[in-house]
Order: C-alpha cells, then structure tokens, then sequence
C-alpha cells in the first residue's frame, strides 16, 4: 500500500508570521534552540506521565534525553528527543497550523510591534508558536516523529521550506520521539555559527541548563593514547603523537530541578532564565516567590509575577501558568486548582510530593493537600502585594489591576482583601492611582458615601456632567474604567463601613430641590415626557447638574450605561430599561424653553427642543444617538439662528 503524502498550503495569516520570522533581524537568534528544547522537554514530561498509567508504553526506550546534533559540514542541525511524539493527526493540527492561543491576538501584537523587534522572542512564546521560530536560521524544516504506542515503525514527516507550503507524508521510524533537522541558512559575516560545539554550549548553559533530562551532543575530544600505540625513541621518549581525536557524548547542562535547591544557592540569572523556559516570555518577571513548607505535607513553589501582561490574558483560550509536579513528575500543566482566574497571570511550578501521580482534574478539586497549596500560595501572593513598594505596585497594577479585580466579584472570601488592594484615578488624581483606603480617609467631614462613575474613557468621566455637583462640593470620586469594575460595584456596595454610590444612579441628595420653583416646570416637564415617553420614564429637576443643561440617570438598581454599552458590544440585548431625563432648572436655555412653552405651548419648536435635551444628554454621556444627522441639523440651525 503506497504512503500517504500530503500538499498544504499555510494560512494567510500562519504565512504573513512565517515572513515575519524568516524576515526578521532580530539579533538574538539563539532562541529558536531554546524553544527548540523546550518542547522536547515538553513531549518527554508527557510520555513520561503516560507511563503512570501505562507502563508498556515506553518499551526498551527507557532513557530519556534530547539529543542535539550539528554538522558544520552539512550545514544542518539535528535535534531529537524521545518524548510522546506525534500522529498524522496531531502533526497537521500542532505544526500545520498556528496555535489556538489566538491567531487573531497575535497578529494584531505584531502590529503593534511594529518598529520594536525585541518584542518578537516574546511574540513568538506567548503564543505558541516557537517550532516557527526555527525558520530564522534555517532555510528548511524536516520533522519526523514517531507517536508512542504507535504500531511498528510508524511515523510522520512533516517538511517546509516556509515559503507558503508544507508537504506531511507517512514514514518510518525505528523509535519513539520526534527528529527536526534544520538545513541552515548562510552564514552572515556577523552571525553565530550554529554548528560549532562551543556555540551550542553557550546557548544552552545560559537557556536550557535546569531542563530536566539531559540534553547531549556528540563532541570531539583529545584523548590520551594507550602507551603500546605511542611511538618512542631508544629512550622512550614520544617521538609522535600522544593523543587522539575521538567523539564522546556529552550532557550539556546540569538538569538541577531550580525549585528544589535552596533559594541562597541560586544566582538571579539562574531564576531569570528558568522564568523565560517556562513561560516563553523574553522580558525578565517582576518579582518571584522561592518558597519551601515544611511538616505534615511538604511541597516547594516557585512562583513568578511577569512584568509584562501577555497577549492572551483576555482571550478565551488563555492558559494558567502553573505547572504541577510530584517528586519532580510533572503531572499536569495549566492548574488551574491551583490558582484562581484572578491570578492567572502568575507563572510558576509547584513540585508535591505526596501527590497521587496519577490524580485527575475532578480529584485535584476535594484533594485537602491541593487546596491546602492553594490557600498557602494565595497568603504569600497576597503578603508580596502588599509588602510591595509603591512604585513597583503601579508597575504591577497597570499590567494587571483588571484581572486581580474580577476576585471582588468571583472570590467572596477574599472581597476585602483584594478592594484592600485595587486602585483607582479620581477626580482628584487623574494621573495617579488612589486606593480605597486613602480615598476614605480624605473623604470630607460631611461626605457619607464613596461616590464612584463607570465608562471607558477617563477623559469623558472626568468631565461628566453627573459630577458637577459633587464637584463644587469638593467631593472626590472614584472613575472606574475597567469593565470588570461593573461588576465590582455590584459585590463591593461598601469599604471600610462607607457605602459606594454611583454618581449617575440614584437620587445624591447633594442640595435640596426648590420645591416651589420645581411646581413652576411641572407642565413644561410633563410636556417634554410625553413627547419622549417612548425613550425616557421621567424628566425632573437635577441635583447633579451645575453648569450643564441636562443629563440622564437611573434609578439606585437600574444598569448603568456602561454596563449596557458592554453588553451591546459582547452581542447581549440588555433588557429595555427607560432612563430619567434631568434637567438644570438654573440653567438659561431651560429658563428660556419655559418661556417659550409658556407663551406658546403649540409652538412646534418646543418638540424639537425636547428631542435636542434628550440628544445631548446622551452625547455628554458618550452615548450614541439613533439620529446623529437630525442631532447635527437642529444643532447648525440653531447656530445660524443664533449668528443672526
């Protein structure tokens, strides 16, 4: 039966991140072995899992390693590993195409990275897509990998010379594992030289040397002669030769496990480097927890907070960053018992030696030792925000304030805890961040609650119409931009004793309505209500307003107009809630559209001036309006009316 053999063309958008890569200059090209050993560590953490549960499956190929090969006379680079390997499914899915963490996500991060090539190491990790990485010094990629358990012989090879195409064809393979063969490009006059064996010392010293299973490549050595081949004069004396060229294999790195030595006994560079392995991100983390307990159960963490957010923190398919070993088996990666979503940015390995290593996802959920590791995980995260130095903290809180504040609402027992630690620009520090605890304790002696707004633009909150009021009271409040913070204030309704009080909901009860000048708009109010009954369920006097004409607001319950906005963005209909038309009583137009009613209460104009109250009230909210081009209009005539 003839092998099957395969044409595929790569995707528009896998092809324009090939060009990127095969394109690029980016000076540091060593990380194509780096992500290269990687994932044979990777696919030998796997198989050696499998094994757990079935032991058969390693055969006679006991001995894990990753074995790198280069030949600087055929200009090509050999790694191969004895890990899990791969089917021809898995091939086209894992190789043909770009990972699931977000095509989309990481062309738009190209984009943006235009201009920036240090950012592309970080690029190509975050999203998983590292294989790719290769064709930065290599002009072709031949991949042959033979899956475990496969039947005899059976394998796969996939090949590319990364110009639009690849070919994947059945082959044969005497043993379980994957081999990439690189066929190098040309050698620049200032390029490394990826075959010479000092060379590829050097980069995996500096990558690669904690990776757990030995990486070896055979390297020539001078070996003494043995004395009876040794040519000597009558005074036996060498005349020749005494040593000999011979290759050895030889393992490259230490394989220390980075967690379980002691934190005194590893340098900084050490913690860096094990950081960029396990998490593919090229900028060095922001801070790290070393940590080892001790008694009934023992276990030891290694924890990083990254210094950059990754692209994938808010797509569907992110992954958590903690990896799950035992007795230094890895289990299991993205454990997600381990550590709330509010954390999901936190890379690290926990290593439990008393975990069962064949315990699955819905055992690790009731595992008293699991959730003992993440209760104590949770306290020292905790303990290391708050004993962090406030500029360090700013740093931390603008890459990951969001995600931490989504624990307000999902996490009930740690509320307190995590409000303990959001931030937020005021009315009174547009340009610095302002906890709760510090808004309270400046909060005026007559101030009773902590006023907040939501939206999605500072600027636009910041000059709100609902503040004006609170405002020349010198009241300061809360700008809430993120869209988690929605959801914030329905769970956290008070701090610190003190109520949260939305700016645009409710009555403020800042001032008094005049009742007697309020009985004087009655029939002007009434009119401009029946005329957008169909929009708007009220229209009063404000106590919000100073110098704006009008605004819109909501009862104490009602869904603000951010909340709507986003639920219209995530393609959700909000249910239909009509909203308050406040109007300035001490305001001239309002003043003079009295008038006008009251003189002339047929006048057709006094219709479309309650339309124009409706429109700008929503325009001073950053709403949209369903007749901007009659907005405009009524706008324009006015103005010409005005000029004349």
């Amino acid at each position: 039966m003839e092998a099957k053999k395969e044409t595929h063309q790569f995707k528009t958008e896998v092809q324009q991140i090939l060009n990127l890569i095969i394109n690029s200059l980016y000076s540091n090209k060593d990380i194509f072995l780096r992500e290269l050993i990687s994932n044979a560590s990777d696919a030998i953490d796997k198989v050696r899992y499998k094994a757990e549960t079935e032991p058969g499956i390693l055969g006679d190929d006991t001995e894990f390693k990753i074995k790198l090969s280069p030949d600087g006379i055929k200009r090509t680079f050999e790694i191969s590993d004895n890990g899990i390997g791969m089917t021809y499914e898995e091939v086209l899915e894992n190789i043909g195409t770009i990972a699931k963490s977000g095509t989309a996500g990481f062309l738009e991060a190209l984009e943006q990275a235009k201009g920036h090539e240090t950012l592309l190491p970080e690029l190509i990790g975050q999203f998983g897509v590292g294989f790719y990485s290769a064709f930065m010094v290599a002009d072709k990629i031949t991949l042959v990998t033979r899956a475990a358990g496969a039947e005899a012989n059976q394998a796969v090879k996939w090949e590319s010379t990364g110009d639009g195409s690849y070919t994947i064809e059945e082959t044969e393979k005497a043993h379980r594992g994957t081999t990439i063969t690189l066929d190098l490009k040309k050698k620049g006059k200032d390029d490394k030289d990826f075959t010479d064996q000092w060379t590829v010392r050097g980069i995996v010293k500096q990558h690669s040397d904690f990776v757990s299973y030995p990486i070896t490549m055979e390297v020539e050595r001078d070996e003494p002669l043995p004395d009876e081949e040794i040519i000597k004069d009558k005074d036996d004396k060498p005349i020749g030769a005494t040593t000999r060229k011979v290759m050895r294999e030889e393992t490259l790195n230490s394989m220390k496990a980075i967690w379980t030595r002691s934190p005194s006994d590893v340098k900084d560079e050490e913690y860096e480097e094990f950081y960029k392995h396990l998490s593919h991100d090229w900028n060095p983390p922001m801070e790290r927890l070393h940590l080892k307990f001790e008694g009934t159960t023992e276990y030891d963490a290694l924890l990083y907070i990254p210094s950059k957010a990754p692209f994938d923190l808010f797509t569907p398919e992110r992954r958590h960053g903690i990896h799950l070993y035992s007795k230094r088996v890895f289990i299991m990666e993205d454990c997600k018992e381990l550590m709330p979503e509010y954390f999901r940015f936190v890379k690290g390995v926990v290593d439990a030696s008393d975990l069962n290593l064949n315990v699955s996802r819905e055992i690790l959920q009731q595992d008293r030792l699991v959730l003992n590791i993440r209760k104590n995980l949770l306290k020292k995260l905790f303990d290391k925000l708050e004993k962090m130095d406030a500029k360090t903290y700013n740093q931390f809180y603008d890459e990951f304030g969001a995600v931490l504040k989504e624990g307000i609402h999902t996490d009930p027992s740690k509320k307190e805890k995590i409000a303990s630690l959001a931030r937020y620009k005021t009315t009174k520090s547009e340009d610095a961040w302002v906890s709760l605890d510090d808004y309270v304790k400046n909060m005026k002696a007559d101030q009773k609650e902590i006023y907040y707004i939501t939206g999605d633009k500072l600027s636009a909150l910041l000059n709100s119409p609902h503040l004006e009021k609170l405002k020349e009271k010198d009241f300061e409040v809360l700008l809430m931009t993120d869209p988690v913070d929605e959801w914030v204030v329905q769970t956290l309704t008070e701090y610190d004793g003190k109520p949260l009080k939305s700016a645009e909901k409710g009555d403020l009860d800042l001032d008094k309505v005049d009742d007697s000048k309020k009985e004087a708009y009655n029939a002007l109010f009434g009119f401009i209500k029946g005329h957008l009954e169909e929009k708007i369920k009220e229209v009063k006097p404000s106590t919000r307003l100073k110098d704006s004409v009008a605004c819109l607001s909501g009862d104490a319950w009602d869904m603000s107009a951010y909340m709507e906005k986003l639920l219209k963005a995530s393609g959700q209909k909000p249910p239909e809630t009509k909203r308050v038309l406040e109007l300035n009583m001490d305001h001239p137009v309002v003043e003079k559209i009295k008038a006008l009613f009251e003189s002339d209460r047929d006048n057709p104009e006094l219709k479309n001036y309650s339309q124009l109250l409706l429109d700008m009230a929503i325009v001073s909210e950053g709403g949209k309006l369903d007749n901007p081009g009659r907005f405009s209009k009524m706008v324009g005539d006015l103005m010409t009316r005005a000029m004349e």
